[in-house]
């Protein structure tokens, strides 16, 4: 497994073209690998996000089974005429394997929480549609139903500090909610059809308590629509407060 930082040029017109369509930066994605691993959820699959980061630049996060050759979204979306690459790739792996049950991280999941429902007038019987969480308090809702089956728990805010953050339980925010729509190509009759789906990034602190469990998300995402930045959970050491 490997981690991938690429870091996007926002000056450069390819590079917002890219980051306003999550259907086209999936496909730029894929087309960093010659083989692409199938998303039949069997294995570990290609994962995508973007954070902002400092100065107006965009970071491109990539969790992959194989190593990716990003010299295209250098020519697109970077600065094709320096002589550093443009991206940096960890042995991702190694990190895996060092990972146990019951350390703590601070962690960043960028996801799509959606829940299956019955809409007024709809008849006895029918099936649900699957629609978006709108709040922070349902979207976190969905991360702590999830947390047990993934391998984790997130941390609980100590009582006296909810006291001074707003009765926050847990040691997560949300930011970032941002909803998404673009039209889509059938390929089984090239129709087009439209794709609609809420974005929104958690921030926080978690413990692992399945450790088997967690790489598994780590590697193969966490809720739907991983094919467009969604799913990708990533670590960091947790700072002292």
């Amino acid at each position: 497994m490997y981690l991938t930082r690429f870091r996007i040029n926002t000056a450069r017109s390819g590079a917002r073209r890219l980051l306003g369509s999550p259907h086209l930066l999936h496909g730029a994605v894929d087309l960093a690998f010659p083989h692409p691993p199938p998303r039949d959820g069997q294995g570990p699959r290609v994962l995508w996000r973007v954070d902002p980061a400092a100065a107006g630049r965009a970071d491109l996060f990539i969790v992959s089974p194989a190593r990716p050759d990003l010299t295209h979204l250098v020519e697109q979306a970077g600065w094709p005429g320096l002589e550093q690459p443009g991206w940096t790739t960890f042995a991702y792996g190694e990190f895996l394997d060092r990972l146990a049950a019951g350390d703590t991280w601070s962690f960043r999941l960028t996801a799509n929480p959606v829940h299956d429902i019955h809409k007024p007038g709809d008849a006895e019987g029918s099936r649900t549609k699957r629609t978006a969480h709108v709040t922070p308090r349902h979207q976190i809702g969905w991360l702590l139903k999830r947390q047990e089956r993934a391998g984790f728990e997130i941390l609980r805010t100590p009582t006296e500090r909810q006291l001074t953050e707003h009765g926050h339980e847990h040691e997560v925010i949300v930011h970032n909610r941002l909803p998404l729509q673009f039209r889509k190509r059938d390929e089984a009759d090239s129709s087009r059809h439209h794709v609609r789906f809420t974005r929104v990034t958690f921030d926080g602190r978690l413990r692992i308590t399945n450790v088997d469990a967690f790489r598994r998300t780590l590697t193969h995402g966490l809720g739907k629509a991983k094919a467009y930045g969604c799913g990708l959970m990533t670590l960091a050491p947790v700072r002292a407060s």
